[in-house]
């Protein structure tokens, strides 16, 4: 499959008055055409900025990219200017920000603000801008859309609004969408109705779609492959089935015991101890050994490169060396395997 999008050892630092934030460190991975590919973290874990530095909204001055690529089209992000990336902003890469509230300008109509990047980024006319803004309403669903087109976004409902942010992010026909927790502030009737918006909608248009979130239950359902990062780094990525089926990462672990199941409602749930280190001075080896119940000497004195599991799953961990001792996961995540074996967990159409 063609590969669309290229991420090498991208590094992102914030400088604050504590010292610089080293919030992404080394990040690679790809992203192939037509492909979903979730990044799953708990917060502060570099997701969201991972995504950011995609679009060039890395706030100035004090967020810079030291080092690293992104290869779209030909072009390495990374090294365009503000005035070259807003060419590819919107038009090629659009993003669908986690509050509809906040993504929205309440003092515009809606029809308004998703005819703005049609008439800037397609040189559209104004009436052809409203007749697509019509059409972009209706893929996604919203009701009578002749009408709600002149309509405010408080006149809207919550899950509304996320679909009028969809069809904003999708004016354009772009390449890439980045989905930054969309569905977070929603309830969740209204959050399968997104998701499922989203996996329709990208049949229909072909285009790729990289979906941050923290919850893996939404994961199982939407991805293709799944990345999962920890203080910055990708710990793990896989196919959603060597995730759920194999996890390797004892992080990976620690998500999957600590998610529950319509099945195991009575289950005493997997809390991961402690809290992620402090970026402003990253560790020296694995950034995971402090709250690792299974980490080795070794962990506290080297990081650990990406191990091979197979052709699709890579795991930084000391426990795939082959000099470490064979360490089997607790018995909560072997019963979440059971269960997404078992087709307890939904995984979703991803044909």
């Amino acid at each position: 499959m063609e590969k669309i999008l290229e991420v090498k050892d991208l590094n992102v630092t914030f400088d604050t008055y504590s010292g610089s934030v080293k919030a992404v460190r080394g990040v690679t991975f790809d992203l192939k055409k037509g492909e979903t590919l979730a990044i799953v973290g708990e917060s502060g874990s570099g997701k969201s900025v991972t995504t950011k530095a995609l679009m060039g909204l890395i706030p100035k001055p004090a967020g810079k990219i030291p080092k690293g690529e992104i290869l779209f089209d030909g072009k390495d992000l990374t090294k365009l200017s503000d005035k070259q990336m807003s060419k590819i902003r919107g038009r090629d890469i659009s993003m669908i920000f986690q509050d509809p509230m906040t993504s929205l300008n309440p003092t515009m109509k809606i029809g308004r603000q998703i005819m703005e990047s049609l008439i800037k980024h397609q040189k559209m006319s104004k009436d052809k801008a409203k007749e697509r803004a019509i059409e972009l309403l209706e893929l996604v669903g919203i009701p009578n859309p002749k009408d709600r087109i002149d309509q405010y976004p408080h006149q809207f409902s919550g899950g509304m609004r996320q679909r009028v942010v969809i069809a904003i992010a999708l004016a354009c026909n772009p390449k890439i969408l980045l989905a930054d927790e969309p569905t977070t502030a929603l309830d969740v009737t209204i959050q399968a109705q997104i998701l499922e918006l989203m996996k329709d909608i990208q049949k229909k248009t072909d285009s790729s779609i990289v979906f941050i979130t923290h919850d893996l239950g939404v994961v199982a359902n939407v991805a293709d492959r799944v990345a999962v990062m920890y203080a910055g780094k990708i710990v793990e990525i896989g196919t959603v089935d060597d995730i759920f089926y194999n996890p390797k990462h004892p992080y990976t672990w620690g998500l999957l015991g600590s998610m529950p199941t319509l099945d195991s409602a009575e289950e005493e749930l997997i809390a991961i101890p402690g809290s992620p280190p402090d970026l402003t001075n990253p560790p020296t080896g694995d950034a995971f050994a402090p709250r690792n119940p299974y980490a080795m000497k070794i962990d506290t004195e080297m990081q650990p490169p990406m191990f091979k599991v197979s052709d699709t799953h890579y795991a930084a961990t000391w426990l795939l060396h082959e000099n470490a001792p064979e360490v089997d996961p607790p018995e909560a995540v072997k019963r979440r395997m059971r269960d997404f074996a078992e087709g307890s967990m939904e995984k979703g159409d991803r044909s």
